[in-house]
């Protein structure tokens, strides 16, 4: 049984339509990854999944339950987790207040200057560290961090709501050969001691052939190819994409293209 079924999906910008009626499931326990070309329509399906934007047509179903028309927040109450491809924590904090503050959320508490936030459940935050191997550093401020340690920090928040599914926004964006696998490959063992399931866009292909179980490909807002790797980057319509004019579509009479 899928995890996330998306079906018919649009959304259109002005005359501009930016994703046309796209199709997918993934499944508990699975990495799922999402490439295209610049103008794709990448980052609108993604921001449609997250509640960012709200989809003109088509349906978002977690589990059987429809996000459409939900807020990113209620979103992430119903257990969509999400990193960006700028890594978004607090850098004037430590490590271990960061991922401390998204369980306060997650509780659905407030801070108060009455309450020690410092102590809330620093054990289970510890526990989410040492998952990603950040415990070491748990009292150093985010702000002296190498980029690929502020990555895992930000991984680590993303866990403390349990999420059922987590959507990586250029993951391994502005990391080393070296911090890329590393954080990948932590991603897949997360994935399969949680059973949870992951979407993530990603630029690097050698990321995404390491690790993604299936894929699936969009060009002008379709999707134009799925399936595991190497199939897919055996697929005509892909290797014309990526590799010839890229003109895989014609365009409909007064279409304007996506951006």
């Amino acid at each position: 049984m899928s995890l996330l079924k998306v079906t018919g999906l649009g959304k259109s910008f002005g005359g501009v339509r930016a994703v046309d009626g796209i199709n997918f499931e993934l499944a508990a326990g699975e990495l799922l990854a999402l490439i295209g070309p610049n103008g794709a329509g990448k980052s609108t399906t993604f921001n449609m999944v997250n509640g960012q934007l709200r989809a003109d047509a088509g349906s978002i179903q977690l589990e059987s339950q429809e996000l459409v028309g939900l807020a990113p927040r209620e979103i992430w109450r119903r257990g969509v987790s999400r990193t960006f491809q700028i890594a978004e924590t607090f850098s004037s904090l430590t490590v271990v207040e960061n991922v401390q503050m998204t369980l306060l959320s997650a509780d659905r508490r407030l801070f108060s200057m009455w309450r020690r936030a410092a102590d809330y459940k620093r054990d289970e935050a510890m526990a989410l560290l040492e998952q990603v191997n950040m415990k070491a550093q748990a009292e150093r401020p985010c702000s002296v961090l190498a980029y690929g340690d502020v990555k895992r920090v930000e991984l680590a928040m993303a866990m403390a709501s349990k999420p059922k599914l987590l959507l990586m926004d250029e993951p391994t964006a502005g990391m080393a050969p070296k911090e890329r696998n590393d954080l990948m490959a932590l991603t897949k063992q997360l994935v399969i001691e949680r059973g949870m399931a992951v979407l993530f866009t990603e630029h690097s292909m050698d990321v995404v052939f390491a690790y993604a179980d299936r894929m699936i490909v969009l060009a002008r807002g379709r999707l134009i190819a799925e399936g595991k790797p190497l199939e897919v980057r055996e697929h005509p319509k892909v290797q014309e994409v990526y590799f010839g004019s890229g003109k895989t579509f014609e365009k409909k009479a007064g279409e304007k293209e996506a951006a």
